[in-house]
Formats: C-alpha cells, sequence, structure tokens
C-alpha cells in the first residue's frame, strides 16, 4: 500500500506579486525551491493563511534570493500581495518509508529569507 505523505513545506511564505495575464503557475524564489526540494513544475498545493483559499498548481523557479512568491494566471485571484500562505508538496511512500519519513520544513520571514529548517 502507497500513503500520500506531505514532503515539503514552505511555511507562511508572503505573496509578493499576483499576474494575471501569465499562463498559470506559482512562481517561487529558487532559493526556497533548492531548500525544499520542490523541483521546477512539480504539483504544489498552496494554502492562503488570510482568506482560507486552498488551490493547487505547479511551482516555477523565481530570481535566486529575490523572496518571490508570485501567483500567476488563474492562481492571482487567489490572494493579494502580503497574504501569507502555506506551500505544500505531496509524495506517495510505501509502508516502511512512510513510517520513517521526515518532511522538509522551511520557515521563512515577512521578506521570504528562510529562518529555519527541519
Amino acid at each position: 500500500m502507497l500513503r500520500q505523505m506531505l514532503r515539503a513545506k514552505i511555511h507562511r511564505a508572503t505573496v509578493t506579486d499576483a499576474c494575471l495575464e501569465y499562463e498559470g503557475s506559482l512562481t517561487v524564489d529558487e532559493e526556497l525551491l533548492d531548500a525544499s526540494g520542490i523541483l521546477p513544475f512539480e504539483l504544489v498545493m498552496i494554502s492562503n493563511l488570510n482568506n482560507g483559499e486552498r488551490f493547487t498548481t505547479y511551482a516555477i523557479a523565481g530570481k535566486r534570493g529575490a523572496g518571490e512568491i508570485i501567483l500567476n494566471g488563474p492562481t492571482a485571484r487567489k490572494a493579494v500581495i502580503g497574504d501569507k500562505v502555506i506551500i505544500f508538496c505531496y509524495e506517495f511512500y510505501a509502508e516502511d518509508e512512510a513510517k520513517r519519513h521526515r518532511p522538509r520544513i522551511i520557515q521563512v520571514d515577512e521578506k521570504n529569507r528562510i529562518v529555519a529548517k527541519s
């Protein structure tokens, strides 16, 4: 049996822009992608702490060190600049792997700089 488990989380990131005219996705600072292990074009779930919205899209790499968290395309309607979001990434694990698994949790400050990793 496979179990779907949290693999990575970027906790309390701040939305820096919303671009409705883009074709869709979530731009994430490349430094945060690397630290979390989320790959460009990988499926992510986003939870908006300000309005309760929860939605899925895929991640794309933003400029390294710029602190970008940009909602593109239709997702731009799900948050406004300054909203706090949690970015989740899940993976399927075999039963024995699931019991040992520990997700990568990245905590960021208000400028989306890493303040803690676990």
